[in-house]
């Protein structure tokens, strides 16, 4: 049977697809036998028409050489991305091992303090537990469990194996209270190192106590060290205090090298007793001379000076 005259759209598109891509075949065919052809003519050809057709197209490769910039740039950038996050990994572990270097520097202190090392050969120590923190916006100590039946006496130094924490300040039969460098009625004479300039470390009850009375400022810089001065015997020369640091109110601060925020333990420092001044007379004028005996006329004249090659 014949086939009707009704023809879709597919009766055309193929008969259109085969002439198209048979067409195509037989370009690229030629295309390759321009290129394949080793003749000086068709070498001519080929130039010509590279020259006409390859500088035409300058403005299509624009956008092509954009994007491979763009590409190369964000590559760049992922990489520093990248970088940057490593970086900040290593800065937290970097944190955490500074944390842990404190923390077994404490802990190594402590243990030294438990095993009774001495800071001087003069110097012996009793170390007590933190019973309590007393800290209030006006005052500032903590209580000790150890008092008067184990020696401890006002005015001794206390240690937290680092830094000096402050000094006796009351003393129980089982308890004494100390008294801390941050209180406002803590008043310690310091020396800063290495310029030598003798201040008064005056708490102010803040953690960063205020250097006073410093006779040339200008001479200290931050992260300078500090230490006990030992004027008037209120604590042993040496002792370490912490470091300068420049406050919020430009005024030279102590940054306490004693971990506040950690008291467990405390050194008490045993200070050596001075000999008590019965007689303040005999400090300022001479003894008087011994009378002399009746009838005595004075030495004799001394014999004169020879040396060893004379034989009178």
């Amino acid at each position: 049977m014949a086939r009707s005259g009704n023809y879709g759209p597919e009766d055309f598109s193929r008969p259109l697809r085969r002439v198209l891509v048979g067409l195509l075949v037989l370009v690229l065919l030629g295309l390759f036998l321009l290129w394949r052809i080793d003749s000086p003519r068709v070498e001519r050809f080929r130039t010509a028409l590279i020259d006409r057709v390859v500088p035409s197209f300058s403005w299509a490769m624009a956008p092509i050489t954009k994007a491979a910039t763009i590409f190369d740039n964000f590559q760049s950038y992922a990489s520093l991305y990248e970088q940057n996050q490593r970086l900040r990994d290593e800065l937290q572990q970097m944190k955490a091992w500074k944390e842990a270097a404190l923390q077994l520097e404490q802990k190594n202190a402590r243990l030294l303090d438990l095993n009774q090392v001495r800071l001087d050969p003069m110097l012996t120590h009793i170390t007590g537990v933190v019973l309590a923190d007393s800290g209030s916006p006006f005052r500032q100590s903590v209580l000790l469990n150890v008092g008067e039946r184990d020696g401890i006496r006002d005015g001794w130094a206390t240690m937290d194996g680092i830094g000096l924490v402050g000094r006796i300040s009351g003393v129980g039969r089982q308890t004494s209270r100390v008294i801390l460098l941050t209180d406002s009625n803590s008043r310690v004479p310091v020396v800063v190192q290495p310029s030598g300039q003798k201040a008064i470390l005056s708490g102010d009850n803040s953690m960063l106590p205020p250097l006073d009375f410093l006779e040339h400022a200008d001479k200290i810089q931050p992260g300078d060290r500090v230490v006990t001065s030992g004027d008037g015997e209120v604590f042993p020369a040496g002792l370490l205090v912490g470091s300068v640091v420049l406050g919020n109110d430009k005024r030279l601060r102590v940054a306490l090298a004693a971990d506040y925020q950690r008291l467990e333990f405390l050194r008490v420092l045993r200070s050596l007793r001075t000999e008590p001044i019965t007689d303040a007379g005999a400090l300022l004028a001479p003894e008087p001379p011994k009378p002399l005996p009746p009838g005595y006329q004075g030495p004799p004249w001394p014999a004169p000076i020879t040396t060893a090659g004379d034989n009178g």
